[in-house]
């Protein structure tokens, strides 16, 4: 080799490198708490962008119905921004008024459907297994004592309120840690909003600085990939899950099934789950009204079955569509490492992620096979 001044840089750099990198792996734990304080400091800032983001997505539609009716610019910008967080605003107000309360008189109301529903269950077992005397002597031998289990529950809450006690002060911090963060995230988002033409511009400028003309095209191409795929992901996904849901109110009202309004919301935000959240809304939905009447469980099992192919054969693939472009393989195994890593946040986060990489290597392919082509003709 050369060693003129170009392979001696590498060389070095190499070498910078190597050392850089054994460095790191001798001193793990080190590095781990450097992350982690260092995580603590940018999590507020992380979190005003992905508030930015989704807040994002309703105030440019209604920034472009504002340009359609010729408003002002420096009108729109606020009068948009303002609108796409009340209605933000307003879905949790919904959920903390309806579900909330509701969910606790739910839970009054199987803490009292148990005594009556256990015997029954019993008796009903004793008659499935009429012909097998060894089973239906354990099951006559087991004793439900519900009203015993919830008085064992509650004694045990009161004998741990001593320790609950001690904690109040540290758990007061986290809320006002908690409080404090939130109030930073939501402040930066709305400056990342009002002024994300600019920050755009800079970004860029920043790009062209330290990166060749061919190296920042291609990371702006990148960002504008992810964001519409990530856009047009999470307004899928949403739109979807309100339309369930508000089928499940009416079918289940029309049937006279027992929590309609509750489950039917449930099902709408279990079903921001890919995959698994609509089975997840279908299990708990069926266990409330199973408290009330089997019958009615069995129903709601089976209205549950006919509602998921009608959503999944035809409201999905035109309300959500093809809008990640990647095919169902790809899709579970997103889901299925998303959730190893990151949990139920992982799996929404991994789907649309997981589209962009696809769509790069797709395009990465394409384009390797049209040069090896060209390059096979001209030979």
């Amino acid at each position: 080799m050369d060693l003129n001044k170009n392979n001696v840089k590498k060389i070095l750099g190499i070498i910078t490198f190597t050392l850089v990198l054994l460095a790191l792996l001798l001193n793990l734990g080190a590095v781990k708490t450097q992350l982690m304080f260092l995580w603590g400091i940018l999590f507020p800032f992380v979190l005003g962008g992905v508030i930015a983001f989704i807040l994002n997505i309703p105030m440019t539609a209604i920034e472009k119905q504002a340009q359609k009716m010729k408003i002002k610019d420096k009108i729109a910008r606020p009068f948009s921004m303002v609108l796409s967080i009340l209605f933000v605003f307003a879905i949790l107000t919904v959920v903390l008024v309806v579900v909330i309360p509701q969910l606790g008189r739910t839970v009054d109301n199987i803490s009292e459907g148990m005594t009556s529903f256990l015997p029954k269950a019993q008796k009903w077992m004793e008659e499935l297994f009429g012909d097998s005397k060894e089973i239906v002597n354990y099951i006559e031998s087991l004793e439900f004592d519900w009203k015993s289990w919830l008085d064992q529950f509650k004694d045990f809450a009161l004998s741990g309120a001593g320790s609950v006690i001690s904690y109040t002060m540290s758990a007061t911090m986290i809320v006002i840690n908690g409080v404090v963060t939130f109030f930073i995230a939501f402040t930066f988002s709305l400056y990342l909003l009002s002024q994300k033409e600019n920050l755009g511009r800079q970004c860029r400028k920043v790009m062209g600085a330290f990166l060749s003309e061919k190296a920042a095209e291609r990371f702006i191409y990148v960002c504008r990939l992810s964001h519409t795929t990530f856009s047009k992901f999470i307004t899928g996904q949403c739109l979807e899950a309100l339309i369930l849901g508000a089928m499940f109110v009416v079918a289940m009202t029309i049937f006279r099934l027992p929590y309609a309004l509750l489950v039917g919301v449930l099902i709408a935000f279990t079903a921001l789950i890919p995959m698994v959240g609509a089975f997840i809304g279908c299990f708990v939905g069926a266990f409330l009204i199973l408290m009330v009447n089997p019958m009615q469980a069995l129903i709601f099992i089976i209205l549950f079955q006919v509602l998921q192919q009608i959503e999944g054969n035809l409201i999905y693939p035109h309300v959500v569509g093809n809008s990640v472009g990647l095919p169902s393989i790809w899709v579970l195994f997103a889901v299925t490492i998303g959730g190893k890593l990151m949990g139920i946040a992982g799996m929404l986060i991994f789907i649309p992620l997981m589209s962009v990489l696809y769509t790069l290597f797709r395009e990465w392919v394409n384009k390797r096979q049209a040069a090896r082509k060209k390059s096979e003709k001209q030979s």
